[in-house]
């Protein structure tokens, strides 16, 4: 019985619950992007953050999203979740997926620590039920621009820390249990 009981405490320490973290940069009017593409501000201390959080993790983004970056992001397992598989031919360097679930089954099989969902909104939206986390860079000013965060349900998420940059705050959520 002790031997038993001593291999499924070894099997239990061996499962790896995969983190699935939304991260985003939104300015104080709620705007993440302009649907012509364009960053609607630039601010290196927030790319740096972004960078720094997200290096040697994979990252799941939309097709528009990945087109507004031009290029994969280095040192990190890019997702693409779009239905056009053209994209592999351009890019041999990304994974390509028609889902979210499907990115996410893959990530597990691959035994990721934890994963970042960085856009776009449609990408967001569809992402909120299932994060564990949010990483949100609230920038200190309004933005130009058509494309907007979901809102963030207070009786779902709750504020586990709070960073403050200059020229923006970082707030960390996790999910209420």
């Amino acid at each position: 019985m002790k031997k038993l009981n001593l291999k499924l405490l070894f099997d239990i320490s061996l499962i790896i619950v995969m983190k699935k973290i939304i991260i985003s940069a939104v300015a104080q009017n709620g705007v993440i992007g302009k649907s012509s593409g364009e960053m609607p501000w630039h601010s290196k201390e927030e790319f740096q953050h972004f960078k720094d959080s997200t290096l040697g993790f994979p990252v799941i983004m939309g097709r528009k999203t990945f087109d507004t970056l031009g290029k994969p992001l280095k040192n990190r397992l890019n997702i693409v979740l779009t239905r056009n598989e053209k994209l592999l031919l351009a890019f041999t360097e990304i994974v390509i997926f028609d889902s979210l679930q499907s990115a996410y089954g893959f990530c597990e099989e691959k035994k990721y620590e934890k994963i970042f969902i960085i856009g776009g909104a449609e990408i967001y939206k569809q992402a909120m039920n299932s994060a564990d986390e949010l990483l949100i860079s609230y920038m200190k000013f309004n933005a130009d621009g058509d494309i907007y965060f979901p809102e963030i349900d207070n009786n779902i998420w709750e504020v586990n820390r709070i960073e403050e940059r200059n020229g923006f705050d970082i707030f960390n959520y996790i999910r209420k249990n």
